[in-house]
């Protein structure tokens, strides 16, 4: 154990509820501070769970200040091992209307079945920050940018007190004067070093995030590498969040930068998913995030840049490269696998919730990426079939379960990807108001084609006598699978990458036979299909090495810092 986490007292004691999961369930623990106001103050929780073996024993929330600072908190999953100390920062607010007192509150989580309904501390210590820049350890301290305020107001409520909390009253903890003295050493040396990276006065601080999510990458590099190019210029469509430009760091690498659009609440809320989702996830078929930053009410997010734009791009937007039946297909097998990878190969499933063909991106080999992961939801647990939630996403796209039942599973993206599939069969759009009113949704349209064995006629002019039959006839029985009204009814993410894979083999040798599928592992759907056969034969199709998988499955802790989550900064090209 480093010497500098906490001394060994720390960790041989600790508070819980006790062993009553029906009462915890009903109760918290709270601890009252009393703090002076106008200040922000940096509070280090310590764990170390010496009675857990796995994870999903012992999972609980963390409220500051009635505000949520962190969702089920799992300690033994944050170093798989028992008896592993591990602390995390957050920073919170003390503004003049709370009555001078910090609120810290741990309830036992109900998102998630945990085995015993505990919560845990060993110990915490509350830094008072002050205004360094100006040399005054008394001074205001910067205020919280409007942004992250409407941010704040719109996302986070008060959290509910039940009638039976307990609450415990306690000092805060110092420690001697020697960690106290290197407590407020590394206060000081962390604002000097964020200042000095900034390189210009900022306001912007997300004050309910862990510490070390705030402004990676300097906004002033980030802003002078879009210079001359913010002008209208940008590289992709005008999303919630803003628009995209494309930009050069390090002197010659090309990156792509979303600037917020400062009048959108929505964006606000797509920039925290966005950056939650993409410093977890690792994956070839995913868009790589590079850094971001927060400062002077602007938010900006940096991405690998894809040469080649959208899918949609290619099919009817633009002047484009017409892409070929084999292309086409390469691209939709490269999405199927992002997907495939979001539902199955990280620590939690995980839905998208906004496919289609604009957040299909290709880069300068013509590899698809999936993107723009700002309406994405953590999918439900084993024992829950489904997460209901406030209707999301594109017109055209919708799963109409979905919108009918508010009940968002992994299904509702396998609809919308299957209204990808039509759209790059067809190369029109979506919605086109100025059809015939039966022809205005492609996703109606097309089903009511394939109904009447007429599919063929709304094919794209440009593949015409270009396709294999079989290939495309086994395209569109994918296709028309995933458009199913229920969401039983249709494939998995992995059936289709088999259907798909199967539809390019057959379009690369014309005479391989259906017959020939069973003896090579190719599937014809007609049915469900084993998911640990998929998983097991998809290993390798993810891209998921062992060291991939465990980052991927592992939770943010303690020991990521901006260095290690956006480790690709150093060396953009490294995946």
């Amino acid at each position: 154990m480093p010497p500098f986490m906490a001394p060994l007292d720390v960790y041989s004691t600790y508070r819980s509820m006790g062993a009553y999961k029906d009462v915890n369930k009903k109760s918290n623990l709270t601890w009252i501070f009393e703090v002076d106001p106008n200040f922000m103050y940096m509070l280090r929780f310590h764990w170390c769970d010496s009675e857990m073996t796995r994870s999903n024993q012992r999972v609980f929330n963390i409220y500051i200040n009635n505000k949520t600072a962190e969702y089920d908190v799992d300690v033994f999953a944050m170093t798989m091992a028992t008896a592993t100390p591990v602390k995390k920062d957050f920073v919170a607010r003390v503004g003049s209307d709370s009555s001078s007192q910090l609120w810290v509150s741990l309830y036992p989580t109900e998102s998630v079945r945990s085995q015993f309904a505990d919560v845990l501390l060993n110990g915490l210590e509350i830094f008072k920050l002050s205004d360094v820049a100006k040399r005054n350890l008394a001074g205001p301290n910067p205020t919280i940018s409007d942004l992250m305020r409407k941010y704040q107001d719109s996302h986070m409520g008060p959290a509910s007190f039940e009638k039976e909390k307990s609450v415990i009253t306690t000092v805060i903890i110092t420690g001697a004067g020697g960690a106290f003295a290197f407590g407020l050493a590394f206060v000081v040396c962390l604002f000097v070093y964020r200042r000095k990276r900034r390189g210009s006065k900022g306001d912007g601080t997300a004050t309910w995030l862990p510490i070390s999510w705030n402004s990676n990458t300097s906004s002033t590099n980030i802003k002078s590498s879009v210079s001359g190019r913010s002008q209208g210029k940008t590289i992709s469509s005008v999303g919630g969040f803003g628009k995209v430009y494309k930009g050069v760091v390090d002197g010659d690498t090309l990156v792509a930068v979303k600037r917020s659009n400062p009048s959108s609440d929505q964006g606000i809320n797509e920039f925290q998913t966005e950056i939650e989702m993409l410093s977890r996830l690792r994956h070839r078929h995913l868009v790589s995030l590079i850094g971001f930053c927060e400062d002077n009410g602007e938010m900006i997010l940096v991405y690998d840049y894809m040469g080649q734009g959208t899918l949609r791009e290619h099919l009817y937007k633009g002047n484009k490269v017409i892409l070929s039946w084999k292309q086409r297909l390469e691209i939709c097998i490269g999405a199927t696998r992002g997907l495939h990878y979001l539902h199955t190969g990280a620590r939690y499933t995980i839905i998208h919730r906004d496919v289609k063909t604009t957040n299909i991106l290709l880069d300068d080999k013509w590899v698809a990426k999936m993107s723009n992961f700002g309406l994405s939801k953590t999918g439900p647990d084993m024992n829950k079939g489904h997460v209901s939630t406030v209707v999301k996403g594109s017109f055209g796209y919708l799963d109409p379960e979905y919108f009918r039942r508010q009940q968002l599973t992994e299904k509702s993206d396998v609809y919308s990807f299957g209204v990808v599939l039509f759209e790059v069969l067809c190369a029109r759009p979506v919605l086109n108001p100025s059809l015939p009113k039966e022809q205005v949704s492609l996703a109606d349209w097309a089903m009511r084609c394939a109904r009447n064995g007429t599919l063929e006629e709304i094919i794209d002019p440009q593949l015409q006598g270009k396709m294999n039959q079989e290939s495309l006839k086994k395209f569109m029985e994918t296709a028309e699978k995933c458009l199913a009204d229920h969401g039983t009814d249709r494939p998995s993410m992995g059936d289709v990458l088999w259907n798909l894979e199967f539809a390019l083999q057959l379009h690369e040798n014309p005479d391989h036979k259906r017959a020939e599928s069973a003896a090579t592992g190719s599937v014809d759907y007609q049915g469900q299909i084993d998911q640990n056969s998929i998983m097991a034969m998809h290993r390798s199709i993810l891209n998921i090495e062992e060291d991939d998988d465990d980052e991927a499955r592992k939770p943010m802790n303690e020991s990521d810092n901006p260095d290690e989550i956006f480790s690709q900064i150093v060396n953009p090209t490294g995946r």
